[in-house]
This record gives C-alpha cells, sequence and structure tokens, in this order.
C-alpha cells in the first residue's frame, strides 16, 4: 500500500547525522528518495548504520561539471532537494537556490545547518552538544553540579531532523495552494531551542529556577526522578498528580509525612523513596508497580528497550535486514501506513540501474562512468 508521501520526488545530497535521518523518514513515509553520494565515501559519520536505509543510493561527483549537470537533470522534476551543507556550499558549487527554483518553480529546497544560513556563527562548525549548548538546552539537563553531556537527539535529530521534516511538509502543503516550493531554513541550534518552549514560558512566569534539579521536571522534585536499586539498575518515577504520588508511596510500602508538592518535606521524601527502592532489584520493582497509575517504570537498556512487552505487542521494532532490531518510523497512520525499514545500500550500489530507470540512456550513463562523474560502486 502506498505511503502518505507516495509520489514525492526526493534527492538528498549525501552528508551525516541529521540530514539523512531526515531522508529516512521522508522515505519511509513513502517518498521516493534517493541519495546522492561522494564517490568513495569513507567518512565513518556519513556511513554510520541506520541512517541510509530505506533508499537507493547512486554516487555523483559534484566537483565534476558532469556530475552537477547530473543533479541538475534529477533536480528538473523532483519535489524535494534535501541538503546539509554549510552555508555557501550549494552555491559555489553551481546550485544555488534561487536558481534551482528558476528552473523548477515547484522545488522544495530543504537546507540543514546547526546554526541557520546567517548570523555571526553561520561558518563555524559544530556538533549535537554545542547547538544543544547555545540553545540553553544543555543547561538544563544533568545534576546540579554539571550539565550532561547527552547522545545526539537533541541537536542532530529533535532539534534538527525532525524540524527539517516538519518544513519539508509544510512547504508541500503550501505549495498545493500557492503552486510554488520555497527554501526551508532549519538550524539545529533553533530546534533545539524550540524543544524547551514550555521551560522558557515557566521560566518567564518565575515558576522554573534556572538551574538544574531545582524544579518540578528536572529532578528537583523527589518523586519526579530517577533511583537506584538493589541491582545497580534504575526506575524512573513521574508520579506528578497526587493520585498517581498516593499509588507510588501505596506501593513502596513506606510513610510520608506532609504533604506531597511542600518542597521542605522534599528531602525527607526523597530519602524515604531512596531508601526504598534500594531494598530491592529493579525488575521486582517492576513487577511490583505492573498495572498501577503510580507512573513508575524500568530504565531500559538500549538493547532491553526492543522486547519490551509493549514494544513487542506493537511491533515498534523491525529487523531491517542486518539481523538487528531496530526502531519503526512512526507515527502511525491508519489508511497510509509508513513503510517497514529497508537495508542499506552501499555508497553508489544503485548508480548505473537508477540512471537507467530515470531517463538516461545506456551512452549516456557508459559515457558518465568512463569520466568519472559517476561512480558504480
Amino acid at each position: 500500500m502506498p505511503g502518505p508521501l507516495a509520489g514525492v520526488r526526493v534527492v538528498e545530497l549525501g552528508g551525516i547525522g541529521p540530514t539523512p535521518f531526515a531522508a529516512t523518514h521522508l522515505a519511509e513515509l513513502g517518498a521516493e528518495v534517493v541519495r546522492v553520494d561522494r564517490p568513495g565515501e569513507s567518512n565513518l559519520l556519513a556511513l554510520a548504520g541506520g541512517l541510509r536505509r530505506s533508499r537507493p543510493s547512486i554516487a555523483v561527483d559534484l566537483k565534476h561539471p558532469d556530475g552537477v549537470a547530473v543533479l541538475r537533470r534529477l533536480l528538473a522534476d523532483a519535489d524535494v532537494l534535501v541538503e546539509g551543507y554549510r552555508p555557501g556550499v550549494l552555491e559555489r558549487l553551481g546550485l544555488a537556490p534561487d536558481d534551482l527554483l528558476a528552473a523548477n518553480p515547484r522545488l522544495v529546497v530543504a537546507r540543514m545547518t546547526g546554526w541557520g544560513q546567517d548570523g555571526p556563527w553561520a561558518q563555524r562548525a559544530g556538533h549535537d552538544i554545542t547547538y544543544a549548548a547555545v540553545s540553553g538546552t544543555l543547561h538544563a539537563l544533568g545534576p546540579r553540579e554539571r550539565p550532561i553531556a547527552p547522545v545526539p537527539a537533541l541537536g542532530d535529530f529533535a532539534g534538527g531532523s525532525l524540524y527539517l521534516v516538519v518544513g519539508v511538509l509544510a512547504a508541500l502543503v503550501a505549495r498545493g495552494s500557492t503552486g510554488r516550493g520555497q527554501v526551508v531554513d532549519a538550524a539545529m541550534v533553533e530546534g533545539s531551542a524550540h524543544l524547551l518552549t514550555m521551560v522558557h514560558s515557566m521560566l518567564g512566569a518565575g515558576t522554573w529556577r534556572d538551574e538544574r534539579e531545582a524544579n518540578l521536571l528536572d529532578g528537583g522534585a523527589p518523586f519526579y526522578d530517577v533511583y537506584a536499586c538493589a541491582d545497580g539498575r534504575f526506575v524512573a518515577v513521574g508520579a506528578l498528580e497526587p493520585q498517581f504520588w498516593a499509588e507510588l508511596v501505596a506501593r513502596l510500602g513506606v510513610s510520608v509525612d506532609g504533604e506531597q508538592y511542600d518542597t521542605a518535606t522534599w528531602p525527607a521524601q526523597r530519602a524515604t523513596f531512596a531508601e526504598a527502592f534500594a531494598r530491592r532489584t529493579r525488575d521486582e520493582w517492576a513487577a511490583q508497580f505492573e498495572g498501577s497509575d503510580a507512573c513508575v517504570a524500568p530504565v531500559l537498556s538500549l538493547a532491553e528497550a526492543s522486547r519490551h512487552p509493549q514494544a513487542v505487542a506493537r511491533g515498534s521494532f523491525v529487523d531491517d535486514g542486518s539481523g538487528n532490531p531496530v526502531p519503526r518510523t512512526p507515527p502511525r497512520l491508519s489508511a497510509t501506513p509508513v513503510r517497514t525499514p529497508g537495508p542499506e545500500p552501499a555508497p553508489g550500489a544503485d548508480t548505473t540501474s537508477w540512471l537507467l530507470a530515470h531517463g538516461f540512456g545506456d551512452d549516456e550513463v557508459a559515457g558518465l562512468l568512463a569520466s568519472g562523474a559517476v561512480v558504480q560502486a
């Protein structure tokens, strides 16, 4: 069954991190995506597992004039171009968005950068942790003593890839009314900041303190925190509402003096909870809280997450052909389901077959291969 983006043609310029993840999402939502890799790609981050799945790869040398001509030809009837170069690189390749839109007015040019297309930091290098740092997000994470170094989810993927996908979808909807494409300028630092909209609003209202472990939702409250168990593993507690807190106390089998939201009692509450959780193993506590509304859950490892009964029941993880479970692309749509993740081709594995299937003649492809403008892996 066709996915929700069936009929949408996407050209992705190979890169690392957020750009390929966005292209993966578009592909598994049903778009026809082709990844344009650099010939002989060897960057380990560009080859990172899971980010090149579900779409073919062709190798095109964009420093070769014939390679640029190939890309222009692909974009002539494409719906979306996805690229993650630093600002100005696309222009130096002779692929300025204004020129591309002049040739194909319906094209959506989706640009992913760390800092945005302009501003004093636009040309500065960075990675997930630096975007999270400047956005203020990193400041809010971790214990009171120091921020943590998080896995690359906040800047690269949540603040980057998913906002790029939202921009692409919004531009495609707008095109349905105007008939014209446009440029999407997605910056990871801005996406990371936007993820904390609620926190910024609470800060402005005076209900959030600008420090770590000092607030209701950052580990400052004893009923919204992580606790160590007897086996060295952990449980997460999120019993915010009074009825959930009451069930937490009852299932723990402890007595707590004072009211839940009386901050003067929080140190004693925390000590009581910590002592109780330390008496049993994580899985014993998971069994104790099974079926309850106390908002207590085991902190699962990455390997354990795919085996959790909820994930198994919904088929949340699937084999993408590598023999290992990977997350299925969300969300779920009732009438136009997303695609099951597919295998990852080697860079340039599909060059010849894909070009031949998309309007290039045998002699043309042979000439391009001979010149080095394109490469078949």
